[in-house]
């Protein structure tokens, strides 16, 4: 072969090379709690590396999360909020919704438990008592999977504490947690970020275990004929791995300080 012929070779794969290294890039819209408790973190290098894609995160509310899917600026949505989520696939704005994991919501409050509530099994006494003894509450006020819930257990419980005593913050998890340990107030948090904060706040779980409390997320592709700008291709690789035995195994092992955090839900 001449030096002229090895030239061209090598031009032409210096020019292909581009095109059959490039990253299939998959935005996905998710809430603070997986973003903020380091699950993401743990989760998507192992899938980007098998699958020679980018996840490109945007994490925020579950409302803002579903809202973003709805108008197509993402491909595919990790949220944690059934009924809208429900609605959202019935609305036609998304398909091949599946469930992925679950963990729990618990109530976090000051050490000195004004309203003394510590070892409450149930989140409807506890609210009550709460608003009753001019405990602060804050609110994370944001229109996610957790605002929705709190909001819900407010209604249930027939009662809210008054105005100067409740604060809807309209902040992610994390700005929450640390707001209610500036305030020495309580709040409503999934376990996960909870767990991340601990530390930070000094903040006890003072209400766990009520089954009212369980916290299942799902994910959901855009619905390509909606949108057909978005990656459909790569939602669901994105979806059929994470729903997968790699997958799933994957966030039981998801166990910072030794502690599981998110449990897999698909039956195997």
């Amino acid at each position: 072969m001449t030096r002229r012929n090895l030239a061209v070779l090598f031009i032409a794969a210096v020019l292909a090379a581009p095109f059959a290294t490039a990253q299939q890039v998959i935005r996905l819209s998710t809430t603070t709690s997986t973003e903020n408790s380091g699950l993401l973190g743990w989760l998507l290098p192992a899938f980007e590396a098998k699958t020679n894609t980018r996840i490109h995160v945007i994490s925020v509310g579950t409302g803002k999360a579903l809202e973003l899917a709805k108008n197509g600026d993402v491909d595919v949505t990790l949220v944690h909020a059934r009924a809208a989520e429900d609605k959202f696939v019935a609305d036609g704005y998304g398909i091949d919704r599946r469930d992925v994991m679950y963990n729990d919501f618990v109530v976090a409050g000051p050490v000195n438990d004004p309203a003394a509530i510590k070892g409450s099994k149930d989140v409807l006494a506890a609210f009550r008592k709460i608003a009753g003894s001019g405990g602060r509450f804050i609110s994370r006020g944001d229109n996610s999977g957790t605002d929705l819930m709190e909001k819900n257990y407010w209604k249930l419980a027939g009662t809210q504490p008054d105005a100067s005593h409740y604060v809807s913050a309209g902040l992610g998890m994390g700005e929450v947690l640390n707001m209610a340990a500036e305030l020495r107030a309580y709040t409503l948090t999934d376990r996960a970020t909870y767990s991340a904060y601990k530390a930070k706040t000094g903040l006890a779980i003072v209400v766990e275990g009520d089954p009212k409390m369980f916290n299942p997320y799902g994910i959901i592709a855009v619905n390509p004929a909606r949108h057909p700008e978005v990656n459909y291709k790569g939602a669901r690789l994105l979806i059929d791995w994470i729903t997968s035995p790699e997958g799933q195994k994957r966030i039981a092992s998801f166990k910072p300080g030794g502690q599981q955090l998110f449990f897999p839900s698909v039956a195997r």
